[in-house]
């Protein structure tokens, strides 16, 4: 696990793709990987916070999120508790209109094998947003959809829209994720961590 971790601490792959953005800014991997973690996030690409940060989910989507799992940032930070693994271990940047750019996908074809091989122990895998979830479940079905069908998701594994602010309006449309799958979600996080018989 140490020597993958150094290995995409130290990719720049992207660096041409990402110095031709309108931040031209230089690759950053973002790497929380673990071998003990029984749980995994696995999200879209880090933004322009944590790519200055260096920690995942250090934002208002991360503040978001950890209320949906039900845990406090203590928790979500332990690598013996989670992992996480996104689509793009760097920020992909903006483009001209200030919009966040998609993960470039050479990184998960790069990396996400090797990645998920070297995490046999988890128990739980958190699919946060479309590029995750569709790249884990290999759909193209819309986001909403295959959230809805949470109760067909393969065992282990829940599917969750993105908890950025710009989906506040799509939480208040689909009152049901709050009330049917939150509930489900915070039930399997307990258990996979033991805080649960």
């Amino acid at each position: 696990m140490k020597a993958l971790i150094e290995q995409i601490e130290g990719c720049r792959i992207c660096a041409d793709r990402f110095a031709a953005t309108h931040t031209t800014h230089t690759p950053r991997p973002v790497v929380w990987l673990s071998d003990t973690a029984p749980i995994l996030i696995s999200g879209q690409a880090p933004g322009a916070r944590v790519h200055a940060s260096g920690i995942p989910f250090d934002d208002p989507s991360g503040d978001r999120l950890r209320d949906w799992l039900g845990v406090d940032r203590a928790a979500f930070y332990d690598r013996n508790l989670f992992a996480i693994q996104p689509m793009a271990f760097c920020f992909p940047g903006y483009n001209a209109a200030g919009s966040d750019l998609p993960p470039p996908p050479i990184c998960a074809h790069t990396w996400a094998k090797s990645a998920n091989e070297a995490m046999p122990q988890i128990k739980l895998k958190i699919l946060v947003g479309g590029y995750a979830i569709k790249w884990h479940l290999d759909t193209k079905a819309p986001v909403t959809q295959i959230v809805a069908d949470w109760r067909n998701h393969p065992e282990g594994t829940f599917a969750l829209p993105h908890p950025s602010w710009r989906n506040t309006a799509w939480l208040k449309r689909n009152p049901w994720f709050e009330q049917d799958v939150l509930p489900r979600l915070r039930t399997a996080v307990a258990l996979a961590l033991g805080r649960l018989e």
